[in-house]
């Protein structure tokens, strides 16, 4: 962490690639009228655009004098910085901001509030277009610069995403019971391991967790993927009702724990009939093994990269619905899913079917995931054979992919078992 003097002597250098300086100026005890909130979301999206950045607020650019910001209005400044770094730029920027007393011109020490922008996997729009930091200012791409960059940061799909660093994720923040899933004796050390299933990645020579490491490896992905997780719903009725809802669960884990989570989710609130005249005969309103797969196949083939969506698992009393973020990969389309195995994420894929052994028997596998890509001919044979009527994939607007499974349907002499 800087000191008080480290900072100083930035300041007193003035602006460069990683530093921006901009006094605050108050109209009243609230209300922020300068800098422009367009020109600060510029600032800022151009250094998650570059390598990252530092912006102090209560500095004067071009005097490099310590002005500061009045006590009873950081809060408000704060408000206003989140608001500026969720609606003002496209996707969503997450920064960090400390608040520190820097002295002025006088020896009186003065509240500024230091905005730390971290480098970005994703590439960021702020209101006047897209802009990378250039030695002390920002600059607007061309477009020959803007598509090296989506394809440097993996949006263009020509680089897995999966294996791209995570910044601020540090290897110390990993669970070491969850990087043991991957480590095998003899194999050399535990970073080397992790280096050679790419859950580790450099920045500028600094290992950190790659997207699959922190996806894999952190009790709470969401700390720095926000969206990665599934939010699970139940509702007593047909309809997508707040007032019908039984149940609500987000599941936040590793992408594993996740998984049976929802599936347990769904056990939990699925009917049970059953046919007690020859003894109690259990007959479920899903296939398990279809659930599990549809759970496997939306975790592993979602869209890590847009970042403000999630799974979403729907029950209501008629059906089952599960979103997944994110179209189609490559040239697969509705139709040829059955005949087609691309994963979106092969590493997640590969590393589902290699090293998580199954928790629970009667799902018909050994691993997680299952290599013969299979998973949607299971999903769609055994959840037919059990209601009658095949699930509906639907590519919804090429944001999301939306499966939907039917229930059984029992006769009368079956009672329902709840």
């Amino acid at each position: 962490m800087p000191s008080i003097e480290d900072w100083l002597n930035r300041i007193r250098l003035g602006e460069d690639s990683t530093l921006e300086l901009k006094r605050l100026v108050m109209r009243g005890n609230s209300k922020i009228a300068g800098p422009h909130p367009d020109s600060l979301a510029d600032e800022l999206a151009a250094f998650a655009n570059a390598n990252g950045g530092t912006l102090i607020l209560g500095v004067d650019d071009k005097t490099h004098q310590v002005l500061g910001i009045a006590l009873d209005a950081l809060d408000s400044v704060e408000k206003w910085l989140a608001e500026i770094c969720q609606t003002l730029i496209d996707p969503p920027l997450d920064i960090n901001t400390q608040h520190i007393e820097l002295p002025d011109d006088n020896g009186h020490l003065q509240p500024v509030i230091i905005v730390q922008a971290p480098r970005s996997l994703m590439v960021h729009k702020s209101p006047n277009g897209y802009f990378k930091r250039v030695a002390h200012a920002k600059r607007e791409m061309k477009p020959d610069v803007l598509a090296r960059l989506f394809q440097q940061r993996s949006q263009s799909r020509l680089i897995r995403f999966e294996e791209q660093a995570v910044p601020n994720a540090e290897i110390s923040q990993a669970n070491p019971l969850l990087i043991d899933y991957f480590l095998r004796k003899n194999e050399g050390d535990a970073l080397l391991q992790m280096r050679r299933l790419h859950l580790v990645a450099d920045i500028e020579s600094e290992w950190c967790l790659s997207v699959a490491g922190v996806l894999l490896c952190t009790n709470k992905p969401v700390q720095w993927l926000p969206a990665a997780y599934i939010q699970a719903v139940a509702y007593s009725g047909a309809e997508n009702e707040p007032n019908d809802q039984l149940d609500a669960k987000d599941f936040e884990g590793p992408l594993d724990q996740q998984i049976w989570d929802a599936f347990n989710f769904v056990r939990l609130h699925m009917k049970i009939p059953a046919r007690k005249s020859l003894g109690r005969i259990d007959y479920p309103q899903y296939s398990l093994r279809a659930v599990f797969e549809a759970l496997v196949n939306a975790v592993v083939h979602r869209d890590y990269s847009i970042g403000n969506n999630r799974i979403r698992l729907h029950m209501f009393s008629d059906r089952l619905e599960l979103y997944s973020p994110g179209a189609l990969p490559n040239s697969m389309t509705i139709d040829t899913m059955q005949l087609m195995s691309m994963p979106r994420n092969e590493l997640l894929a590969s590393l589902f079917s290699r090293y998580y052994r199954m928790r629970e028997s009667g799902l018909g596998r050994e691993f997680l995931m299952d290599r013969r890509g299979s998973g949607v001919d299971v999903i769609l044979a055994e959840s037919e054979q059990l209601s009658g009527k095949k699930p509906v994939y639907e590519n919804i607007a090429d944001l999301e992919l939306r499966l939907t499974l039917y229930p059984a349907c029992f006769s009368d002499n079956v009672g329902v078992i709840l």
